[in-house]
């Protein structure tokens, strides 16, 4: 088998955040990677500082919680030469939920654990359960999102769809990164052995309904790898992304030779046609959410893609000639909203 150029590919938040320590997430998964490390060890070890750093509000320890104040965390991770994947849905008290699912899937055949059951899981294999994941910022913001709520006076049925539009409103106000309604991190790699693997976590969208799981734990949704095609793993609005099981479609296409940009455009796509509901749509009748893929297959190549792109909207890739961060191919013009 002939060598391949190592490559770690993240979400943007990926080479954005290092808490307080000397590298990003695609640099310490590219580093660990490279010196011989497993590659899904690499990976999960990356994920982490993000998932530790309170500075990204959209995953671990300080991500913004649900409607009731409380932050459930999402992951999954897998690896393709292997054949092993595991994620956890709701899991409340362990910031490194990506670690979680990596010794779910170590030590035992389930695929998901949920709510007390992961938590106590993760209990039994010696993390650390904290009675809060909330910080000072992320408390302060999921009160000011409930005083504006209240203040609505909305009834139950207009809540959850209320609760968003004051998450937007917080985006467009500048309180809440505009990646962060959504917010997720995934991050994909391939050894110059050809070994791939990949990990999402998330704490899911800002104010969600307690219970509420989205793409990132679920295999085909927010992540998919097949050792012999390649990766895929997302950000965005996750019940899109469920509908469309769109992570598996890509490596699929893949597997019949598409590329990557090519593979993800295509799941999109098809985003886009199956957005119907009228809520789920702008002006201009397109989808008014994003989502974004982070795509590699075993020859190297890799895309990030998404619905929309702009100079905010860009991923992490990291190389033998370093990290950086790059925009996305976008499927739309204009404004999301």
């Amino acid at each position: 088998m002939s060598t391949i150029n190592p490559i770690i590919v993240a979400s943007a938040n990926g080479h954005q955040h290092t808490n307080g320590g000397p590298e990003t997430c695609v640099e310490r998964a590219f580093s660990l990677m490279t010196a011989g490390v497993d590659v899904l060890d690499a990976i999960v070890a990356g994920v982490t500082i993000v998932e530790l750093d309170p500075a990204d509000t959209s995953v671990g320890y300080g991500a913004l919680p649900n409607a009731e104040g409380v932050v459930e965390l999402d992951a999954c991770c897998m690896h393709g030469s292997r054949r092993r994947a595991a994620g956890v849905a709701a899991l409340t008290g362990v910031a490194t939920a990506t670690a979680v699912a990596k010794r779910l899937m170590e030590e035992t055949n389930h695929h998901l654990l949920a709510g007390d059951g992961a938590q106590r899981f993760a209990r039994r294999c010696g993390f650390r359960v904290e009675a809060d994941l909330t910080t000072g910022k992320s408390r302060a913001l999921w009160a000011e999102w409930k005083r504006r709520l209240d203040a609505r006076a909305v009834d139950a049925a207009r809540q959850v769809q209320a609760g968003y539009e004051i998450g937007v409103e917080m985006e467009h106000e500048g309180l809440i990164d505009a990646n962060h309604v959504w917010g997720t991190i995934n991050c994909n790699g391939i050894s110059a052995a050809g070994q791939i693997a990949g990990a999402t976590s998330t704490s899911g969208l800002a104010w969600k309904m307690p219970g509420r799981v989205g793409d990132s734990p679920i295999l085909g949704a927010g992540l998919y790898v097949n050792g012999e095609v390649g990766a895929a793993g997302s950000t965005g609005r996750g019940e899109s992304n469920l509908y469309n099981l769109s992570s598996f479609l890509i490596v699929d296409l893949m597997r019949r030779g598409i590329h990557p940009k090519d593979a993800a455009l295509d799941a999109l796509q098809q985003i886009k046609a199956n957005t119907v509901d009228p809520s789920l749509l702008n002006a201009r009748g397109e989808p008014n959410f994003n989502v974004k893929f982070y795509v590699l297959n075993r020859r190297g190549e890799y895309a990030g893609v998404a619905l929309y792109g702009g100079d905010g909207v860009r991923f992490a890739v990291c190389t033998e000639h370093g990290a950086e961060l790059r925009p996305c191919d976008a499927l739309l013009e204009g404004p999301m909203l």
